[in-house]
C-alpha cells in the first residue's frame, strides 16, 4: 500500500479567525477524526498533490509533534472559483476497527469483445468497502476476460477479498464493451443483405 509523507503543524486556535489566518499563511486547515482524539492541523498545499490529483488510493502518514497517524482522506474542499485546496477531513486508521471508504477498481483480462472491435467503458472508477486497516487493500479486481460485444460486468462480479465487504449495490455495471455505430450499421446491413437473399 503506497503511502504519502505529510508534515503538518499542530492548530490551537479553531475559530473562523484562526482557519482564516492559516489560509493567509498559504497553508490547509485539516482535521483528523476516528482516533482517541480530535486532531487539527495544518499542512502546505503542494504536500497533498500526490494524494489526491491521482486515480490511486494512497494512505496518508500525518507527522505531528513527533507522531505518526495513519489515514485516509475522508472529504475535502475545493475553492469553487480558484479549485484551490481549502479544507480536508482525514480519518485515522485504528487496527481492528472498521472503516468505510471508496477504492479503485482495476481490470485483469483482455475483453474478446475489444478484440471483435468493441469498445470498453468503464462506468464506474471506484466502490464502497467496509473492512479493517489489516485488511485493507489498494484496489478491487474484475476479471473482463469473457466480456463480448454488448456485455457487463457489475459490482457483484467483483473478485472477492477476504476481510473486504463490498458495499456497492450488487447491480451496477462497472464496465461495459460497447459496439461502435460503424461495427453496429455493418451488422445491420449484413443482416439486411442476409434476409434479401432468404
Amino acid at each position: 500500500m503506497e503511502s504519502v509523507a505529510i508534515k503538518g503543524t499542530a492548530r490551537t486556535d479553531l475559530g473562523k479567525k484562526g482557519t482564516k489566518a492559516v489560509r493567509n499563511e498559504g497553508q490547509v486547515p485539516c482535521v483528523i477524526y476516528g482516533g482517541e482524539n480530535v486532531v487539527h492541523f495544518s499542512a502546505k498545499p503542494f504536500d497533498f498533490r500526490s494524494l489526491i490529483y491521482t486515480p490511486d488510493f494512497k494512505i496518508a502518514e500525518i507527522e505531528l509533534d513527533g507522531k505518526t497517524y495513519r489515514c485516509f482522506i475522508k472529504d475535502l474542499q475545493m475553492h469553487p472559483v480558484t479549485d484551490e485546496l481549502v479544507h480536508v477531513d482525514f480519518m485515522e486508521l485504528v487496527d481492528g476497527q472498521s472503516i468505510k471508504l471508496e477504492i479503485p477498481v482495476r481490470f485483469e483480462g483482455q475483453a474478446p469483445g475489444v478484440k471483435s472491435g468493441g469498445k470498453l467503458s468503464q462506468k464506474v472508477r471506484r466502490v464502497k468497502i467496509k473492512t479493517t486497516p489489516e485488511k485493507l487493500v489498494d484496489s478491487m479486481m474484475v476479471d473482463i476476460s469473457s466480456l463480448e460485444l454488448g456485455q457487463s460486468v457489475r459490482v457483484r462480479d467483483i473478485k472477492p477479498v477476504d476481510g473486504i465487504e463490498v458495499t456497492s449495490s450488487p447491480g451496477i455495471p462497472v464496465a461495459s464493451v460497447e459496439i461502435p455505430r460503424a461495427l453496429r450499421s455493418a451488422t445491420a446491413a449484413a443482416e439486411q443483405e442476409e434476409e434479401a437473399a432468404e
